[in-house]
């Protein structure tokens, strides 16, 4: 095949200018947050006229919008993009190591860093982030989670329990520590004691939840 048919198409002049003003919007909402930021600011930045950059946004909300848009589409979202076999809670272990290996790249992703600086500072004042926060990144990971949990249960691999209250608790340290290195990041202190911490919450989660041959009643 001809390898022109594999190459993606580029970016008109528009749309780079576009991909621009978001990725400059997202570093000053991220550093500065969303309201001290002005278009002025942004159009600065950029190098252009605050004309030029209504050509794309009508104004400050509608970049914000679309930044908000970018969350449902972000890693988090897709946690068990690679685990939607019926059978896919069989791989116990490993889909929990994947689900934390997604969680430390994003943290140490400069992008979604700013996504996630950006959600955590307007969680508190806009609705909208705060319905994407809760059904993208809380309820459809925990309840999905829970679901793989429970199966995992009734096939003897895992203790008995509460499935939604595991999911909760697997999930809580992630969370966790993804912020407390967005804090450190911020700080511009060391972030390599946080490195580890994910692979070790995998192990001491799963040696706490797993069942051994003593806890069987064979």
């Amino acid at each position: 095949m001809d390898n022109e048919l594999n190459e993606s198409k580029p970016l008109s002049r528009g749309d780079r200018t576009r991909s621009s003003i978001l990725d400059v919007s997202l570093k000053l909402f991220a550093t500065s947050g969303y309201k001290a930021t002005s278009v002025r600011d942004i159009a600065g930045e950029l190098g252009i006229k605050q004309s030029a950059l209504y050509n794309h946004f009508k104004n400050k909300d509608e970049i914000l919008s679309t930044l908000v848009a970018e969350l449902t589409s972000s890693a988090i979202t897709s946690l068990f993009s690679n685990f939607n076999a019926p059978d896919a809670y069989k791989h116990g272990k490993t889909l929990l190591s994947s689900i934390a290996t997604t969680f430390k790249l994003i943290s140490f992703d400069s992008k979604n860093e700013a996504l996630f600086k950006l959600l955590m500072q307007e969680i508190f004042n806009n609705i909208n982030i705060r319905e994407i926060y809760n059904e993208y990144f809380y309820q459809e990971n925990v309840k999905k989670l829970s679901s793989y949990l429970f199966s995992m249960m009734q096939d003897e691999m895992i203790k008995s329990s509460d499935p939604l209250l595991l999911a909760n608790e697997f999930f809580s340290p992630l969370f966790f520590y993804q912020m407390q290195i967005t804090l450190l990041k911020i700080d511009k202190k060391p972030t390599s004691s946080m490195v580890s911490l994910f692979e070790k919450h995998v192990e001491f989660f799963w040696d706490t939840v797993k069942l051994e041959k003593k806890d069987t009643l064979f």
